[in-house]
C-alpha cells in the first residue's frame, strides 16, 4: 500500500496549489492513502495570522477541516483521504494547541520542532560565528525539544527529525550521538513514529530526512517509521516512495505504518 502523510498547500502561504490539487497528484502517483498536514495556525498569538508566509491564518483552521473532511467524502472509494496537521511544538504554548485541536476528527497530528531559542531551524545565518561547544548546545536543545514533544502526548508523528541540516549540512558531524540516542530511546517508549520525510531534495543538503545513520539507530531501539513527502507542490506527491521503501528494507526495518482515527495501521514493507 502506498501512502504519504506529509503535503501543505496554498493556505499556509509557501505552498502551491490546493487542497484537491494534492489528492488529484496522490491518484496520478499511485497512491491508496493521502494525507493532508498543513502548518498549523499559531493558536497562542493574539494575531489572526502573525506570519501569513508560514502558517494559515486561526480563523482559516475550521474551513481547513471542513474542507479536508468534503474532500474525503467526496473521493471515497478512490483513495483515502486523511486529515491531518503539521503542529508547531513549542513547550510553554502546549495548552493553547490542545484546546485548539480538542475534538477535531483527526486522523493525526505531526509534531515539528520548527525554532531553536526563537530561530528557524531553516536560518542559514544562525551558525554564523558560533564556537564548537555552541554548535552542539544549539544541536542538544533541538533534540531536547523533540524529546519533549514525543512526551507530550500530541502526536502519532514526529516531523523530520534532522531537518536543521538542510541549509547547513554539517550540522550531521556536529557530535551530539548520545543525545540522539536518548531521543530515539523516548520516541520509542512513547510508541511515536518518525517520519522519512524526503523534502530534504529540495534542500543544500539533497536526500532526505533523517540521515541512514539515524534511521539505522532508530530500528535498534525499535521506533515505527513511516512516509511523509512534505509536498509543498502537487508535483512532489509520493516523491521518492520506492527509494525510500528500499532503502528501509536494506536496512533491516519489516514494517511502517500510517494513522487512521489516531490508531496505527501497520503495513509490511
Amino acid at each position: 500500500m502506498k501512502f504519504d502523510l506529509h503535503t501543505h498547500h496554498l493556505r499556509c502561504g509557501h505552498a502551491d496549489g490546493n487542497i484537491e490539487d494534492y489528492i488529484l497528484a496522490g491518484l496520478d502517483a499511485g497512491l491508496q492513502v493521502i494525507g493532508i498536514s498543513d502548518h498549523s495556525p499559531y493558536f497562542y498569538h493574539d494575531e489572526d495570522q502573525p506570519s501569513p508566509g508560514i502558517a494559515m491564518a486561526r480563523s482559516d483552521f475550521a474551513n481547513y477541516v471542513n474542507e479536508v473532511l468534503r474532500l474525503k467524502e467526496k473521493y471515497a472509494g478512490k483513495i483515502e483521504v486523511l486529515l491531518g496537521m503539521e503542529s508547531d511544538f513549542f513547550p510553554e504554548h502546549l495548552d493553547s494547541y490542545r484546546k485548539a485541536y480538542d475534538g477535531v476528527p483527526f486522523d493525526y497530528l505531526i509534531g515539528s520542532v520548527h525554532q531553536v531559542g526563537g530561530v528557524s531551524i531553516f536560518n542559514r545565518n544562525r551558525w554564523k560565528g558560533l564556537d564548537e561547544a555552541q554548535h552542539v548546545s544549539v544541536k542538544q536543545s533541538y533534540y531536547e525539544l523533540i524529546k519533549q514533544s514525543a512526551r507530550s502526548g500530541m502526536f502519532e508523528i514526529l516531523g523530520h527529525i534532522d531537518a536543521m541540516k538542510g541549509y547547513y549540512p554539517a550540522f550531521s558531524d556536529i557530535p551530539a550521538d548520545s543525545d540522539i540516542d536518548e531521543t530515539l530511546k523516548v520516541i520509542a517508549e512513547t510508541g511515536v513514529a518518525i517520519e522519512i520525510n524526503t523534502s530534504g531534495s529540495t534542500k543544500y543538503v539533497g536526500g532526505w530526512y533523517p540521515s541512514d545513520a539515524i534511521l539505522e539507530r532508530a530500528l535498534f531501539f525499535g521506533v515505527n517509521v513511516t512516509f511523509g513527502s512534505d509536498a509543498h507542490l502537487p508535483s512532489r506527491v509520493g516523491d521518492d516512495w520506492e527509494r525510500v521503501q528500499q532503502r528501509l528494507k536494506e536496512i533491516g526495518f519489516k514494517q511502517w505504518v500510517f494513522y487512521r482515527k489516531r490508531q496505527p495501521v501497520v503495513i509490511s514493507l
